[in-house]
């Protein structure tokens, strides 16, 4: 949800703009305080700043975010295997033999087209000995190889918006296999019946693959190891159940849920709340801000501000109250993705904390980016956090 003064919106952040009355209503009678999600020396990838909010260091035991995506999709890494994110792609190639990322998710394509696609490249590895494919939701997937990397860099497509990736695509070709697998990915998607309905429809086709991420599997404390809370966790995105998966704890499956404006707020709503009958802690993650702001969309980012607001936080906020037992809710942004810069900033974010039984007289203060900058209490880290919340 974080961003920079925006122009259109007469520069105020999406927070300072949009409507958000239940997470107003938290702030007026919580406390906001500061938290340092991205680690010393780390980049401000949603997988180390969500170890943060649920109480990880993750410069402890980090070694990339694809083995954590690895985890919800049910694929057990061995002691060998290197997992990659696998995005399905729009890129250009231009005359001068150069390509340009035109779209990290291939006009966020659905998952059926997806999984279409990705069944006709799986039965391009039928028979390998060093790749394996696993189908994920919308156009986040996984490759899991096995060889080695020689060093190979890589770098998340949505940093990249209508930039020239040349060297990026270069580097596959430090490993042999991968860059077979790359250049064979390409040529099928080329004439893919699903891409050219695509076309037909005005719409981007996933013409490409890029592998990024990659990483083998972390050794990381359960949360009732770390912390002596047992957890649930709700999210459309396959990063976030692979942490709850390596976290212990309950992952829940809403039908629905896409990770974009489109989700289903109140199944997962109705979910963590289900879930906090028999466990101390549920987190609820939506995606459609951090997306919205990769699009450079102020507009939709406002939306996806808002439905967080009266739909996820409102219902929340009201079933807790009803219930009668003391609860603490709170509110947090992994990152901030600003529409100016469509990709993540490592800048402290800022982090609402409502306890039911230690109500604060009325401040007035909102939820939002300045409200962090000016809060008297900094966490550097995620493990302190934890601690401070749970008590």
């Amino acid at each position: 949800m974080g961003d920079y003064p925006i122009d259109e919106l007469g520069g105020k952040t999406v927070l300072e703009s949009a409507r958000t009355p239940a997470m107003d209503s938290l702030a007026d009678r919580g406390e906001v305080v500061r938290l340092q999600t991205v680690p010393n020396g780390m980049s401000p990838g949603s997988d180390v700043c969500n170890l943060s909010l649920l109480g990880y260091r993750a410069e402890e035991f980090y070694t990339g975010r694809s083995p954590l995506e690895a985890a919800s999709l049910g694929v057990e890494l061995g002691p060998d295997d290197i997992a990659f994110r696998l995005n399905l792609v729009n890129t250009r190639q231009e005359k001068d033999g150069s390509l340009t990322m035109m779209d990290y998710s291939a006009g966020h394509i659905t998952t059926p087209e997806a999984h279409e696609l990705i069944a006709s490249l799986q039965e391009a590895l039928a028979g390998s000995s060093t790749a394996e494919l696993y189908p994920g939701i919308v156009y986040r997937h996984l490759l899991v190889f096995r060889g080695q990397l020689a060093g190979l860099e890589t770098v998340p497509p949505h940093d990249y918006p209508e930039t020239d990736v040349t060297r990026y695509w270069q580097s596959y070709e430090q490993v042999p296999e991968l860059a077979a697998f790359v250049q064979t990915a390409r040529a099928i998607l080329a004439d893919h019946p699903v891409n050219q309905q695509r076309l037909a429809a005005g719409l981007p086709a996933a013409n490409d693959v890029w592998l990024w991420g990659q990483g083998k599997a972390p050794a990381m404390a359960s949360l009732q190891e770390a912390h002596g809370v047992s957890g649930a966790l709700v999210s459309a995105v396959d990063l976030l159940k692979g942490i709850g998966v390596y976290a212990g704890m309950e992952v829940l499956e809403v039908e629905g849920a896409t990770g974009y404006l489109d989700t289903n707020y109140q199944g997962k709503v109705e979910a963590a709340l289900q879930a906090l009958d028999h466990t101390d802690l549920a987190l609820i993650h939506l995606e459609a801000p951090d997306e919205t702001g990769h699009q450079g969309s102020a507009s939709k980012k406002l939306q996806a501000v808002e439905d967080f607001d009266s739909r996820v936080v409102k219902p929340v906020m009201e079933a807790l109250a009803q219930g009668g037992e003391e609860h603490t809710i709170v509110v947090c942004m992994d990152h901030y993705t600003p529409v100016s810069k469509r990709t993540h900033t490592s800048d402290p974010v800022p982090v609402l904390i409502f306890r039911s039984d230690q109500p604060q007289e009325k401040s007035g203060q909102r939820y939002t980016e300045e409200a962090g900058r000016q809060a008297t209490i900094f966490y550097d880290n995620g493990r302190d956090f934890m601690r401070a919340v749970l008590g």
